[in-house]
């Protein structure tokens, strides 16, 4: 086996999807395995890979973890992208938690019914503009840096850089009234791995579509 992490998960974003955005910004080449079929799924459990019976599944330095957030914190603690301090982590740690309920509403809008749709995306609208993205703006316009912590790229700016495309996407003009964030986001594009992550051809999914959802709905029903 190489020394590569290898992540577990179906071909589409959902939760992993913010574990390839960290990897790919450290730098880090990974292998994936797509789940097809329930009886991959089943599989998986059955021979004791999902602690809690979930995925996200990544494999890395000999140990099977599971649970998303514990994932991307022991990844962003091993590439020193989680603050040089216990206060900048704690930092990091509250604005990723932020980012994190924002993009729990982007991950659940494709599965709504499509009579909610519109208002779903109304909803991730008005909290973007109005709960979330002006709370990342006054922190970056206040402390003039290029970083949300510390002046030093961490876990939470590759979060936020992944929050503002997600919602760009369903959204085009929603940082039109943010420009320190416009600022932060060509920075952030232009950003080596970030900029490699971003091309075509990159481990980075498109937004999901009906086949995506057709799947996941068909691999975790009960």
């Amino acid at each position: 086996m190489s020394g590569k992490p290898r992540l577990t998960y179906l071909n589409g974003r959902g939760r992993m999807e913010s574990i390839r955005w960290l990897l790919a910004a450290a730098g880090v080449e990974f292998e994936e395995v797509y789940l097809e079929t329930k009886e991959q799924y089943d599989k998986l459990i059955k021979d004791g890979f999902l602690l809690f019976q979930q995925v996200p599944l990544v494999e890395i330095d000999g140990m099977k973890m599971v649970q998303t957030r514990a994932i991307m914190s022991y990844i962003a603690g091993k590439y020193n992208l989680h603050g040089k301090d216990l206060k900048e982590r704690a930092l990091i740690d509250m604005y990723v938690e932020g980012i994190s309920d924002l993009m729990q509403m982007i991950l659940m809008f494709p599965f709504s019914p499509p009579e909610a749709k519109e208002k779903n995306l109304e909803s991730i609208k008005e909290r973007a503009t109005n709960r979330y993205f002006p709370v990342f703006e006054k922190i970056l316009k206040q402390h003039g840096q290029d970083f949300l912590v510390g002046n030093k790229f961490s876990w939470a700016d590759v979060q936020l850089m992944e929050a503002i495309l997600a919602v760009e996407e369903k959204v085009p003009a929603v940082l039109s009234g943010f420009p320190q964030l416009q600022v932060f986001k060509t920075k952030m594009s232009n950003m080596p791995t970030i900029k490699k992550f971003l091309q075509p051809g990159s481990p980075r999914k498109p937004p999901p579509d009906a086949h995506y959802v057709e799947t996941v709905l068909k691999i975790f029903k009960k």
